[in-house]
């Protein structure tokens, strides 16, 4: 890295600078590989920490204000240190988006929770001090959702906050970025036929159940209630923008991937649907998979009375009576399971978290089957609570053994939090050794096979 022709080229007096920071951070390195007992401390070693923290010097290195930044505040190259030793992938994100130096300055970015209401006010404000700069727009957008993510990663990687909380923070994140983007997004329609669109986007999988990760896809559909002639070519105009909005590369980087698969007849689908229709689609043409991913939909943004109303026809349909039809019920959710199950094959030495026989997605059909078979006498089942919460109502209704509820939400519960540190260090797929996790397996194949009559 110090011989690269980019650092080699530098001013010299940049250089110098660059030269004298390596040499401060070196100490802060060789103290980040061992906790205070003298151990090595996981997950980075010192190599690994100091490949991460070189790159990151290539990539400010000829931006002389963050230089200056990291020379004038050495706590604040500590905590860069610190965070290059706890996550590869807040070391790449760091890389990514050096502006966020900033935020390590201010004491408060590790005390209390985001304050969304403000965030939303201050977005509106400069966004349409930006109007008619759609790029412009973009970058804000960006560079505040990176800042608070950026707030909340230091947050996490300090042990403040558990993996739900976490998730709960980031979901209602992206929920207020969602609406900021839609607004915005509309006043760009020329067509628009009035001033707010009778439109709702709703969230589905990991954000519809507030499960959402750091770079977590959003799953969601769009729904519109407007009789207007023109409003189905808007919507869908509005739709389409929104999506390009979120996903567009800019020099601030993305907001989110969107995916739209779970709208009504999926790829082959209209990408917007009027709440009629869907409604209509749910009651007589939706599949039992569609009906899974429903008991985790919710409202996230746009006309609150259309999100009202979608909650009704979810709730109408997860309350539907399938008593009568309990083994095509059964027998569906299975075949589901088995064609997961088939596209991602296990490996024998280690055990997919999410993938494999008695993981995540074992937990999540489980609870998905036993809200679909009996939200029709237990509406309380319809609540999107979570899978532990809706666990232990399993359990407190006498559907399921109360104590092995306790313990399969005491599974979900150790698996995401191993799943999350798994993303932290840049890993796509969370795989463990098999016996580091037989308790919680056991569990949850047991209920499976009380649930199912079967092994998973």
């Amino acid at each position: 890295t110090w011989a690269s022709p980019r650092l080699q080229s530098m001013p010299e007096a940049s250089r110098n600078r660059l030269l004298a920071l390596v040499n401060a951070a070196l100490p802060l390195v060789a103290a980040s590989g061992a906790d205070a007992g003298g151990a090595p401390a996981a997950p980075g070693s010192r190599g690994v920490t100091l490949g991460r923290l070189l790159q990151f010097f290539e990539a400010i290195a000829r931006r002389s204000a963050y230089l200056s930044l990291l020379t004038e505040y050495p706590h604040t190259l500590a905590r860069v240190v610190r965070m290059m030793q706890a996550s590869g992938w807040a070391a790449t994100f760091l890389t990514q988006h050096p502006i966020l130096l900033d935020e390590l300055l201010d004491e408060r970015m590790r005390h209390g929770a985001p304050d969304l209401a403000a965030l939303r006010a201050e977005l509106e404000e400069q966004l349409a001090g930006a109007a008619g700069d759609t790029e412009r727009q973009m970058d804000l957008l960006r560079e505040a959702h990176h800042a608070q993510l950026f707030r909340l990663l230091a947050q996490d990687l300090a042990g403040d906050l558990t993996v739900e909380r976490l998730a709960d923070h980031l979901s209602a994140l992206a929920d207020t970025i969602v609406a900021v983007t839609l607004q915005a997004a509309w006043r760009t329609v020329a067509t628009r036929h009035r001033e707010l669109p009778l439109f709702a986007v709703i969230a589905y999988g990991k954000l519809g159940g507030k499960e959402l990760g750091y770079v977590s896809d959003l799953d969601v559909i769009f729904l519109f209630d407007d009789e207007h002639a023109d409003a189905p070519s808007n919507y869908a105009k509005l739709a389409q923008r929104f999506i390009t909005w979120m996903t567009a590369h800019t020099s601030a980087g993305i907001l989110f991937d969107i995916d739209t698969a779970l709208r009504p007849d999926g790829a082959s689908g209209m990408l917007v649907s009027s709440l009629a229709a869907f409604e209509r689609y749910q009651a007589s043409a939706a599949w039992v998979w569609e009906h899974q991913a429903l008991t985790r939909a919710r409202f996230c943004a746009g006309d609150a009375a259309i999100g009202a109303r979608f909650e009704q026809v979810r709730e109408a349909v997860l309350q539907r009576e399938r008593g009568a039809q309990e083994d095509q019920l059964r027998s569906e959710v299975l075949a589901m399971r088995r064609k997961m199950l088939s596209a991602h094959p296990g490996r024998a030495e280690l055990f997919d978290l999410k993938h494999d026989a008695g993981g995540m997605i074992d937990i999540e059909f489980m609870v998905q089957y036993l809200v679909l078979r009996h939200a029709a006498r237990y509406p309380q089942l319809c609540a999107n609570a979570g899978n532990i919460a809706l666990l232990r109502m399993a359990g407190e209704l006498g559907l399921i053994d109360a104590a092995l509820a306790g313990a399969v939400g005491d599974a979900y519960r150790a698996m995401r939090r191993l799943q999350h540190l798994a993303r932290l260090q840049g890993r796509d797929a969370a795989r463990v050794e098999p016996g580091a996790l037989a308790a919680h397996t056991g569990a949850v194949l047991a209920l499976w096979r009380a649930v199912f009559g079967e092994d998973a």
